[in-house]
């Protein structure tokens, strides 16, 4: 179906390669999940496979791709469209259209295809996506997990034999991520659809694998076999793989239902207690606070306050609300009643541009507020245009890209991207800090950073309020979970009382122990070594007899 043969490539203006004598076959009907850190060359991969590398992208471009037997480089993107399904890892990029409805029809009527087939299409993408409510709504005023399921419906709608999806649950909350990932399973088991995925997530995504190619540095292959024989070569494998690590289990985890059977017989962990946030003074507060898009409530007198040194993570599904509640605590949007207060202070008077030099906000999408031609020009500009004196190296170096101060941000990847803007917000050192799924995109250690950095910063003082759907990382960051659903608070507390025995948002660890761990630290003896270089040496086993 799918041969690469000593594959490389290299963008534009770049002098190293992106890929590096990539040979590797996916045979008919296989399900390939392609891992690895960020900038290595995941995306690029999949853009080999329509033909957008290098018809698109320019650049050099060495070796074959052949799709069906089809060279990419002899056929056009439109035509191999026809075969290959892709969904970009920005689906805020990818939609043409104004409807919902409209845009998965998009591709069918553009091949000519009768206006019955084509209805037939719209209405199996609509109801496989489960998004048969969201038709006749307009794309712009969808949320972000919304969107990617449209733009993964669109992409169903043609039927093509391959779909190379980017990240395609990145922005979904838990119960979407697994009804399109239960999809994709469906399409492979049941019409023999070759599925290629590139993900961060890998919980979600190798118990379906059947292979995982694993890149690293300039797109060169470190390893490529079964799900269970590469995930014990990750740097930062998923939270199963971990906790079979931890507890010397062979073979590794890679379901919740694997790993409950496992943990059979062993000492059961404490149970964990919800000790209350910790926390200083009030800094943003929301007194019933309302907001309607049109006919569509977001968000019903929410009253609330956050604190000083707090980090808080807003969690809901997708078109709960949380992007709105955002939105409102940096004046980007103003409540249709109720108020909101900043240190006691009513911010209704308050220009938006002003609020910014003390409450700032990452978007879903950073790589839009890009635009400069440098990394530490995107920085410098924020810093004048808040009217702030100070030196772009910090604000680099927190978050992990003074070695791409020199590059032009177009040119990074979408992790890449995500820490860039995360340094442009961090410039200004405010007091609020306002992030939008701000693990999207991230590779392993990224992640890992940041975590490290939202504790930093909240022991030091900042307001840290992000909203997301990454179960992990608010068990292991957040002092405290506000769950959304349909624009109200319907749960608030520590991330110990919200999460343990959720049906939709419990850690894994959590579904293997009943609810009586909610992250690997729970368990007696596990010890975690942050400094390590590879995950071996990252996670010790609890001591015998201890």
């Amino acid at each position: 179906m799918i041969h690469l043969d000593r594959l490389t490539y290299r963008y534009p203006r770049r002098s190293t390669p992106a890929l590096s004598a990539i040979t590797e076959e996916v045979a008919p009907g296989a399900y390939t999940v392609v891992a690895g850190p960020s900038g290595a060359g995941k995306s690029t991969l999949l853009r080999t496979l329509n033909g957008l590398v290098p018809h698109f992208y320019g650049g050099a471009f060495g070796g074959r791709v052949l799709v069906q037997g089809i060279d990419t480089r002899e056929a056009q993107p439109a035509d191999l469209g026809r075969i290959v399904g892709f969904v970009a890892q920005d689906p805020e990029r990818q939609t043409v259209m104004d409807r919902v409805e409209d845009e998965i029809a998009f591709g069918p009527e553009n091949y000519g295809l009768p206006r019955q087939e084509i209805r037939l299409r719209v209405e199996e993408a609509l109801d496989l996506l489960g998004i048969a409510p969201l038709r006749d709504r307009e794309i712009a005023s969808l949320s972000g997990g919304e969107r990617q399921r449209v733009v993964i419906a669109a992409a169903m709608a043609m039927r093509p034999p391959v779909l190379a999806l980017d990240e395609p649950t990145s922005q979904l909350d838990p119960w979407g991520a697994e009804a399109v990932l239960s999809v994709l399973d469906r399409l492979h088991a049941d019409l023999g659809t070759t599925i290629v995925i590139a993900e961060h997530r890998l919980e979600r995504v190798l118990p379906a694998a059947e292979r995982v190619l694993l890149l690293g540095s300039e797109g060169s292959v470190v390893t490529s076999g079964p799900p269970r024989a590469v995930a014990a070569a990750l740097p930062y494998p998923p939270p199963l793989v971990r906790l079979g690590l931890a507890l010397g289990w062979d073979p590794l985890p890679l379901t919740v239902q694997e790993a409950r059977r496992m943990a059979q017989g062993m000492p059961r962990p404490v149970a964990p207690q919800g000790d209350p946030p910790a926390g200083g003074d009030v800094v943003l507060e929301m007194q019933g606070v309302t907001f309607r898009y049109g006919e569509r409530t977001t968000l019903r007198d929410i009253t609330t306050v956050f604190r000083e040194g707090t980090v808080t993570a807003l969690m809901g599904r997708n078109g709960a609300g949380k992007t709105t509640l955002l939105k409102h605590l940096n004046g980007l949007l103003r409540p249709q009643s109720g108020r909101i207060l900043l240190r006691a202070q009513d911010i209704a008077g308050t220009a938006t541009p002003d609020l910014a030099r003390t409450v700032a906000y990452l978007p879903q999408n950073p790589g839009a507020m890009l635009f400069n031609e440098t990394v530490a020009a995107e920085v410098r500009f924020t810093l004048r245009a808040l009217g702030v004196p100070g030196d772009v190296g910090p604000a680099l170096e927190m978050a992990g890209v003074a070695h791409l101060a020199a590059r032009n941000p177009r040119d990074l990847s979408t992790g890449e991207r995500q820490r860039v803007a995360l340094a442009a917000v961090l410039a200004a050192k405010p007091a609020v800090l306002l992030l939008d799924e701000p693990t999207r995109g991230l590779d392993g250690e990224a992640r890992e950073r940041l975590i490290a950095l939202l504790r930093r910063l909240a022991s030091t003082g900042t307001c840290i309020v992000m909203a997301t759907h990454d179960v992990e990382l608010a068990a292991v960051c957040a002092d405290r979970v506000l769950l959304l659903g349909d624009g109200e608070v319907v749960a608030d507390g520590p991330p110990r009382q919200v999460l343990t025995g959720s049906l939709t948002y419990a850690t894994q660890v959590n579904r293997v122990f009943g609810g009586r761990a909610l992250v690997l630290e729970d368990i007696p003896g596990v010890v975690i070594h942050e400094d390590a270089t590879s995950a071996s040496e990252r996670i010790a086993p609890p001591v015998a007899g201890g």
